[in-house]
């Protein structure tokens, strides 16, 4: 394998400028399996595709409940996501504990891309390959953040990223002006529906993803299997009967 003598150390630039380290951990974010968030004026919506190593394994989870109003959806390296999980969760319990009031979602993913940044300029550490969707409900209103190995965040009202992402980034790029007055159960809709097109090994089922939702009067809620399933069956539905009508109409020409 072609190895550069540049990246043997993530402090250490290229005579491009760059850092092939945080590179690599930006590359290891694009490579895991997808995760879409959407959020409409009262709920914010993550869908993953949870991956198995093997047929006999079980699937790998993708969403983590950090405190009531917060969650994150990970893609990339998991044991790196769960590490940064437990970070977000002692921070949102600090912070409860001493304001009595829990924490703001955009001050916990600034103080997260902080952390992440801080490993992309030590020789010591090597950069976060993870990259975190974050949903919240808070004073200010519902949030979708993305998080990067980089250290950089953004704030989105739709966002997808992973293995096969772009996918996904056309639907929701498509339906954007519809998600702001959407209820619960639409939304969730959409996000399985941008999910669905990810997946090229087999088809969605309430096995191998898994929705989690958050509002402003309900906590982070994970659904998975059988709560998840009708949401499942409409979006595989609705797609068979609009391939269904699309190849009714090609006979018919």
């Amino acid at each position: 394998m072609f190895r550069s003598q540049y990246d043997t150390d993530v402090t250490t630039f290229s005579p491009a400028g760059r850092l092939h380290q945080v590179e690599y951990a930006m590359e290891a974010v694009k490579q895991g399996s997808c995760v879409v968030g959407i959020c409409s004026k009262n709920f914010a919506v993550l869908a993953a595709y949870r991956r198995h190593q093997a047929e006999l394994a079980s699937h790998q989870k993708k969403l983590f409940k950090i405190d009531n109003h917060i969650g994150i959806g990970i893609s990339g390296l998991v044991a790196d996501a769960r590490g940064l999980a437990r970070f977000m969760r002692t921070e949102a319990l600090n912070h409860k504990y001493v304001y009595n009031a829990p924490m703001p979602s955009s001050r916990l993913v600034t103080l997260l891309s902080d952390k992440s940044q801080v490993y992309t300029q030590t020789s010591a550490k090597r950069p976060y390959g993870v990259g975190l969707l974050v949903i919240g409900a808070d004073k200010s209103g519902i949030h979708l953040f993305e998080t990067s190995p980089s250290g950089v965040f953004f704030e989105y009202i739709a966002h997808a990223f992973g293995s096969r992402s772009q996918s996904a980034k056309t639907y929701i790029e498509r339906h954007v002006d519809e998600f702001k007055d959407l209820n619960l159960d639409e939304l969730i809709k959409h996000a399985l529906t941008a999910l669905k097109g990810t997946i090229a090994d087999g088809e969605l089922t309430s096995t191998n993803c898994e929705v989690a939702f958050v509002a402003k009067d309900r906590p982070f809620t994970i659904l998975q299997d059988e709560t998840l399933e009708p949401y499942v069956d409409q979006v595989v539905d609705e797609a068979e009967a609009e391939a269904g009508s699309g190849a009714a109409m090609q006979d018919d020409e």
